[in-house]
């Protein structure tokens, strides 16, 4: 094994068997569960060989060179914060959030404070041991710049249930998006396996068959105008930045998008177009599905009515 600068850890797999990544990664490092480790590959964190794998269940043969990136352990002080949230349903076990446009979910590099959990740490009473952690209640997240609708659990026994539910995908989410361009079909389907940019660590892309993660996103136009699409988008998995990858991948980005779409947006707008509209799931201690709706905030409204003037219906 050698060390360099204390961060990151180079291992040469010997066996002459077929091992997977994230287990030889534990009987490494003793000290780093398996739960963390597969994290760490799924954040791009580790190589093989110098390349960047996602798959935590790649399989190693001897020879392979594999490198791990440990970020330091920061200790986590999340403190209430008194930020306006708008709250669509609340009981004993889960939050139903509006969230706005340019709130980050939960405490990360760069954010250490002012975030939703912060927000609703003002609002609600919780266990020391849930505040430990950087994602307390968290089960799914939206982008900064993405509004819409968002679950938090209050208690550790319901974050597990919606996770399964999340897992599961015992749960149906839809999103409005307005995009550059039109689709090739007004309606369609996208299946297209994700993993992280080998070449740019703050970007997804879509991977070549047998790799990355499999992905599928279902789209149907709700209007068409003379250079965008506005649409109707409902992603079946639930990777990053997945319905952002996938749009951008039949030439429809989303309006405002710099990242996987145009570095100039295409009109007047300081954050993406898209907005978690509805999401339909089993609430913890229930046995019927709910369904919650955030209408589309007054700003997109907006932008929208500027197109309104002659839009060529699809």
């Amino acid at each position: 094994m050698t060390k360099l600068n204390g961060e990151i850890y180079q291992f040469v797999y010997t066996s002459s068997s077929t091992e997977r990544l994230d287990c030889f990664l534990v009987s490494c490092l003793d000290r780093i569960t398996r739960s963390r480790i597969q994290v760490l590959i799924r954040g791009g964190f580790v190589s093989v060989n110098q390349k960047v794998t996602v798959k935590t269940g790649y399989s190693l043969t001897k020879g392979d060179k594999v490198s791990i990136l440990i970020p330091p352990v920061q200790e986590v002080h999340l403190q209430p914060e008194t930020i306006p949230v708008n709250i669509i349903f609340e009981n004993d076990h889960v939050i139903v959030v509006d969230k706005p446009a340019g709130l980050v979910v939960h405490p990360s590099v760069g954010h250490n404070s002012h975030t939703l959990v912060n927000a609703l740490l003002s609002h609600i009473i919780v266990s020391d041991s849930w505040t430990e952690i950087h994602k307390p209640g968290i089960v799914h997240r939206l982008d900064k710049d993405t509004s819409g609708l968002i679950l938090v659990a209050k208690d550790s026994a319901s974050q597990l249930w919606l996770q399964r539910q999340f897992a599961d995908r015992k749960l149906e989410k839809v999103y409005l998006a307005l995009v550059d361009g039109h689709p090739p079909t007004p309606t369609g389907r996208i299946q297209a396996p994700i993993f992280r940019d080998p070449y740019h660590r703050k970007r997804m892309a879509i991977a070549s068959p047998g790799k990355g993660r499999d992905a599928v996103t279902e789209y149907f136009t709700l209007k068409r105008y003379k250079e965008h699409a506005y649409l109707k988008v409902r992603p079946l998995t639930g990777r990053t930045h997945q319905i952002r990858v996938h749009l951008a991948s039949i030439q429809c980005p989303v309006v405002g998008d710099q990242l996987y779409g145009r570095k100039t947006p295409s009109l007047p707008i300081n954050r993406y177009f898209l907005h978690a509209h509805s999401i339909r799931i089993v609430l913890p201690g229930e046995d019927q599905p709910r369904e919650f709706t955030a209408e589309l905030p007054d700003e997109l409204k907006e932008l929208l009515h500027t197109l309104s003037e002659s839009p060529e219906e699809s």
